[in-house]
């Protein structure tokens, strides 16, 4: 399986984390970025999101593809970078292990249909952790949703470090990647 090819036709993203995404994520960089990804929506079926219903995650993927076209891959990173201040997100959160796990029940919350994947987070050693995420999403969004969330949950002396380090990646086909972060 490839980034931005949904692992189930049914899968659905709820439409207030499209707008939340463009809205918020995107238009902190700038209003032509936000205007961009709506062309984008648009031309993959989905015209004026509403945050009350769901839409197809294959039409998501693909404005996701259109954007890293467009205005750069590293784009992706940043947007997911924005995400957990962006997001409805679990308020239960006190440490970094607590919010590596929440990426999942966030990411969990937002999707529905089928086999949408997951992030799963593992602590391997003292301020220090894997994260593996098996979802369509690509490899960039993914290192800044991780970096983001232990940042955003670190003691302010910390040094966040992401690095992918799975044997096997989505650019390569894979359906999952797996990213080593410490604190």
């Amino acid at each position: 399986m490839a980034p931005y090819e949904a692992f189930d036709d049914g899968v659905e993203v709820h439409g207030r984390t499209i707008i939340t995404v463009v809205d918020d994520a995107l238009a902190r960089f700038s209003e032509a970025y936000r205007e961009t990804a709506y062309d984008a929506l648009a031309d993959h079926g989905i015209e004026d999101p509403s945050p009350d219903e769901w839409y197809p995650q294959q039409a998501w993927l693909d404005t996701f593809a259109d954007l890293a076209a467009e205005l750069e891959p590293h784009i992706l990173d940043r947007v997911g970078e924005q995400i957990p201040d962006a997001a409805a997100w679990p308020t239960d959160v006190s440490s970094v292990e607590a919010g590596l796990q929440s990426i999942d029940d966030a990411y969990q919350r937002n999707h529905r249909g089928g086999d949408i994947g997951f992030y799963r987070f593992e602590a391997v050693a003292d301020r220090s952790g894997r994260v593996t995420c098996r979802n369509p999403y690509p490899c960039p969004f993914d290192r800044g949703l991780i970096r983001a969330t232990a940042r955003r949950y670190a003691p302010v002396e910390s040094f966040v470090f992401v690095e992918e380090r799975g044997d096997r990646c989505r650019r390569d086909g894979d359906d999952t990647c797996v990213y080593r972060v410490s604190w």
